[in-house]
């Protein structure tokens, strides 16, 4: 008997560990679905690259072969972070079941590439830049891998110019729309050619032609496009979301009542009026947070933003060393200043008791506690065995983690 549980334990261990780099199995509705998106922003996109990578060391501190995508059913981002997403989603050519990039070497990709993507010595036929350096440099990293061989789920929006709809190009809707298994370079050459930045960009695939611009037009903080993609296709009794952004200035202009009663709709669209036509930031992260905390507080939502960047780090062309450095320290100073949660009634930021660090190792409990159990599960239903007790450990361990962080959160 002695023996056999032995090997039982031995067993476990093989399976838990032994699928470590593989795919995150789909999950069920008793699961909890995990979701991570990257806002855009430019050049910013090294703040949330700079707080991924602590996601990431944290994860491997705990399963030392971790890769984001292991962990996260669907990874979404707009603009950088559609490239960002496409960096921790390729597989990697040495091994087809690890990320291509880590959060690190996306950081050092930024800080060595930027001066050359955003080169003032090659202006664009319009725009600020010609792009083509970014797209040269997005085919050689992604080379011809397609949306449909990524590791994890992607959902990166888009816009069409000719149609003038949005396009999003998901996993999930490649059963429906296989013309939207396009090339990774050339969705994130789309997803970022920013209007007055970058050139719009115009590719074919089976058959369709695309004339794209940039999806910060319709999505520039990517979390309930991606959040309304994967709810339409997954079934599921909880969620985690983190959406991490690159960072926005705090609008310390003084309103001037005499002054705005005399502007035409012109001035509407200038500083601290940039709403004017499309939904503002605030209101995407008030839908966000009544989704998943004020009505949903079985759900974790965690939004991590630096809400005061230093107005020399603010443009998303600004490629100076000083500013990239910059961008790399604010993400570091970020992860230990508190979360904050956005008050539903007044709009005001809140700071709660917790660190984004510690909110983020909180995370990392959860989510190796999820795909371990998704894993085990798995494993047990191809030998016809189900393995009841290993798997109620392993989700109580889960619930447990996500009890006290969304304890925290609310």
């Amino acid at each position: 008997m002695a023996h056999l549980v032995f090997f039982a334990l031995v067993f476990a261990g093989q399976l838990i560990g032994g699928f470590s780099t593989q795919k995150l199995p789909p999950p069920n509705n008793r699961d909890i679905l995990t979701v991570l998106s990257v806002d855009g922003g430019g050049i910013k996109g090294i703040l949330p690259a700079t707080v991924l990578d602590y996601l990431d060391k944290a994860l491997k501190a705990r399963k030392p072969n971790a890769d984001l995508a292991h962990y996260f059913d669907v990874i979404g981002g707009t603009s950088t972070g559609g490239l960002i997403t496409a960096m921790l989603a390729t597989p990697s050519p040495d091994d087809p079941t690890r990320g291509a990039f880590t959060p690190a070497q996306i950081v050092d990709f930024y800080k060595t590439n930027g001066p050359h993507i955003f080169n003032e010595s090659r202006p664009g036929n319009g725009p600020e830049f010609d792009g083509e350096f970014l797209h040269n440099i997005t085919r050689e990293l992604l080379k011809d891998t397609r949306l449909s061989q990524t590791l994890t789920n992607v959902v990166i929006p888009s816009f069409d110019m000719k149609t003038q709809k949005p396009v999003i190009f998901s996993n999930y809707k490649l059963g429906d729309a296989p013309y939207l298994n396009a090339l990774l370079s050339d969705i994130c050459i789309s997803t970022s050619a920013a209007p007055t930045q970058l050139p719009p960009y115009y590719f074919v695939n089976d058959g369709v032609e695309f004339n794209m611009i940039d999806g910060g037009i319709e999505a520039g903080n990517p979390t309930e496009a991606t959040v309304s993609e994967v709810l339409q296709h997954v079934e599921y009794s909880e969620i985690l979301v983190l959406s991490v952004g690159t960072g926005t200035e705090k609008n310390n202009e003084t309103f001037d009542a005499e002054k705005a009663a005399s502007w035409s709709s012109a001035n509407w669209s200038g500083p601290g009026f940039g709403f004017i036509g499309s939904e503002s930031a605030a209101m995407t992260e008030y839908n966000l947070a009544s989704l998943f905390v004020g009505f949903q507080p079985g759900h974790i939502y965690l939004r991590i933003q630096e809400y005061d960047l230093n107005h020399d780090f603010s443009g998303p062309v600004n490629v100076t060393q000083e500013s990239m450095n910059g961008l790399e320290e604010t993400g570091k100073q970020l992860l230990q200043e508190n979360v904050v949660k956005l008050n539903l009634d007044t709009f005001d930021q809140e700071k709660l008791g917790i660190t984004n660090a510690e909110a983020l190792d909180r995370i990392a409990d959860i989510l190796v506690g999820e795909r371990q159990r998704r894993l085990k599960r798995k494993s047990m239903e191809k030998r016809g065995r189900p393995f009841v007790e290993t798997l109620r450990v392993l989700s109580d361990k889960t619930q447990a983690s996500g009890a006290i962080l969304r304890n925290l959160l609310i």
